[in-house]
């Protein structure tokens, strides 16, 4: 075979719509046995102009397609992806055992209640549980995503000033916060107040108390993550939750990065009002991908009238799901929210228990300043004060000392093996490169990742042209990433593919 054709039948990836031929087909089909229908008949204006234009191929072709674009893919199945604040850990299988137990996986979400009693109960225990490991009162399980919840915290935040008879619009967010915060507030209707946090990378008191004073009639709420972006710890929160009450205000606590207090802190303790889950971050569901995702919220009693509906209550012996709740911000997910996460953080949490749950942060905490502590004397860290869950680096020196950027250390480690941590996030840090070990990693894990990102600030310094110009090992070399975010192809085309 020619060097040519061999190199393309290995390396080259066409796309599906570019394989097979007309009339190829990996099914088999009875005959139709009874009368046929015209489809134009049947289906009127929605019958299609022309064909779908759907690739023809046969089996084999589908399945080593799709098996080779899997194979092509960073897995945390397969390799370290401490991709930070997003939190990529380990999803332990025994989760995944549970979630496809027949009595669950085989369910129909429009079964009535007293069908579905073994679901109910697992609900209501989760919520029980969630509430407790946050010191809240309650917990709405339906929103289908960490920034859903986020949404609907903001919502029931709403409704509860309107039920006062107030409707204030200003909602204050530190700039060491989740950037989707600002997006839950112009979605509700309120408008976001950003302030700076301190030099040490925390939310200070004179200056949430001089932002809060600009505006003291209008204080919807105070949005804070913590721990926040930096990987710090809002040690001031019951303070800060304080200033806000004192104005009328509520406090939401984004939980995004709860894996770093697990078992050790609760955000209810420090004057938290509401506050979303992320269940792939804390309680290892899978992440992402499209979904389906899971983002529960945790709320104070004030707020519990006002949580999504339906609501599952126990009633008696039985478990029954209201839908009556006139004060209810209403559905934001279909049926019960998305049942397979909830049976896998359920799981989680049993498996572990209090002083599982209390490990998990622990090992979180130290894995984070192993990694700061290894490499700090090469590589800048972003502030000083300890970090938790994940730290935080600057690229300051490096580009000053061999021009190397965040962005080439971060995709010469794709030749390491390595995902690459977050980059330019948060947008406070200078060339800012996140990392989060996670609680799941070896110290072995953590050792060759130092390694490796010690050989690449040698090769910035020796041969900064083999940074600068990586990934090297990738079918794809580094792509135009100004192109690719201006001008995306999201969809196949024939006139594309021609």
């Amino acid at each position: 075979m020619p060097a040519e054709a061999s190199r393309g039948l290995e390396f080259e990836e066409l796309p599906i719509f570019e394989r097979g031929a007309p009339g190829r087909s990996g099914a088999s089909l009875a005959p139709l046995d009874v009368p046929e229908v015209s489809a134009r008949a049947a289906l009127g204006a929605l019958h299609r102009q022309k064909p779908a234009g759907l690739p023809e191929v046969s089996e084999p072709e589908a399945i080593r397609h799709f098996v080779r674009l899997s194979q092509k893919n960073f897995s945390i199945d397969t390799q370290f992806y401490p991709l930070g604040s997003c939190t990529m850990k380990h999803n332990p299988k025994v989760n995944e055992w549970a979630a496809r137990l027949d009595g669950f996986a085989s369910l129909h979400p429009l079964l009535p209640d007293r069908l579905i009693q073994g679901a109910l109960e697992l609900m209501k225990r989760l919520e029980a549980e969630l509430a407790q490991i946050v010191g809240m009162d309650g917990v709405s399980l339906q929103p289908a995503a960490g920034a859903q919840g986020e949404l609907t915290g903001l919502m029931m935040i709403r409704a509860y000033h309107r039920a006062q008879g107030r409707s204030p619009r200003k909602v204050f967010i530190p700039d060491s916060a989740h950037g989707t915060n600002p997006a839950s507030c112009a979605l509700n209707g309120f408008e976001a107040v950003p302030f700076p946090s301190g030099p040490r990378g925390v939310v200070e008191l004179e200056t949430l108390t001089r932002a809060l004073d600009s505006a003291p009639n209008d204080v919807a709420a105070l949005m804070m993550t913590n721990p926040n972006t930096l990987g710090l710890y809002e040690e001031a929160m019951p303070e800060i939750a304080a200033l806000v009450h004192a104005r009328g205000g509520l406090v939401y606590g984004d939980g995004a990065n709860l894996n770093a207090v697990l078992g050790r802190a609760r955000p209810g303790d420090a004057g938290v009002d509401v506050m979303q889950f992320n269940l792939h971050k804390t309680f290892t569901t899978p992440h992402g991908g499209g979904g389906p995702g899971s983002g529960p919220v945790a709320f104070k009693r004030i707020l519990a009238p006002f949580q999504p509906s339906p609501v599952v209550e126990r009633q008696g012996d039985r478990y029954v799901v209201v839908h009556d709740r006139p004060d209810s911000v209403g559905r934001v997910r279909s049926f019960y929210g998305n049942f397979g996460m909830m049976v896998r953080a359920y799981a989680y949490i049993r498996e572990l228990g209090p002083e599982g749950l209390r490990a998990v942060s622990d090992m979180a905490v130290l894995n984070a300043n192993y990694l700061a502590a290894r490499l700090k004397d090469r590589l800048s860290v972003a502030v000083d004060t300890p970090p938790l869950h994940e730290v935080v680096f600057t690229d300051r020196d490096l580009e000053a000392k061999t021009g190397i950027r965040t962005l080439d250390l971060a995709k010469r480690l794709i030749d390491y093996g390595v995902h690459p941590p977050t980059v330019y996030f948060p947008l406070v840090v200078r060339g800012a490169l996140m990392v989060e070990p996670t609680e799941t990693e070896t110290k072995q894990t953590l050792d060759a990742f130092v390694d490796a990102v010690q050989k690449i600030l040698r090769e910035a310094e020796e041969t900064p042209d083999l940074v600068r110009r990586a990934p090297h090992n990738t079918r794809l070399s580094r792509l135009d990433e100004a192109r690719a975010a201006r001008k995306p192809r999201l969809r196949w085309t024939r006139e594309a593919g021609e």
